[in-house]
């Protein structure tokens, strides 16, 4: 499993950490795992994005993918790469979709909130 990230995140996985930016291709096959670039990838608070009129939805997916590749501050992150799927994985926790559940070991998040309880099971809210 890998992912894209920034050295903020932190979640309930082990996963092969990309913490630069993803290139041109890489962009484009992380997006093969989402079907809406605009709201799945796109990041839009905190970024040039509204003012490079990225929000125009006449924009194609491969002129919004040709922006993320060029400012990839425009990518949300983490992206998370498995076995099973792309997937952005907001809250920390959706990355457990990607994961089987066996093994799970027991994670809370820094808020308190429980995401696997003691006996390895998936809390769900």
């Amino acid at each position: 499993m890998e992912r894209w990230s920034n050295d903020r995140c932190e979640g309930p996985t082990q996963a092969k950490a990309h913490l630069g930016d993803p290139s041109a291709p890489e962009v484009r096959w992380i997006d093969t795992g989402s079907c809406d670039v605009q709201h799945r990838i796109g990041r839009q608070k905190g970024t040039p994005y509204a003012d490079r009129g990225l929000s125009d939805t006449s924009l194609s997916d491969d002129q919004l993918l040709d922006a993320i590749a060029a400012h990839p501050i425009l990518m949300n992150r983490p992206i998370v790469v498995s076995p099973l799927s792309v997937k952005l994985c907001r809250p920390s926790e959706t990355v457990l979709d990607l994961l089987p559940p066996e093994g799970l070991k027991p994670f809370t998040k820094e808020d308190g909130e429980v995401v696997i309880d003691a006996d390895g099971r998936r809390v769900r809210r």
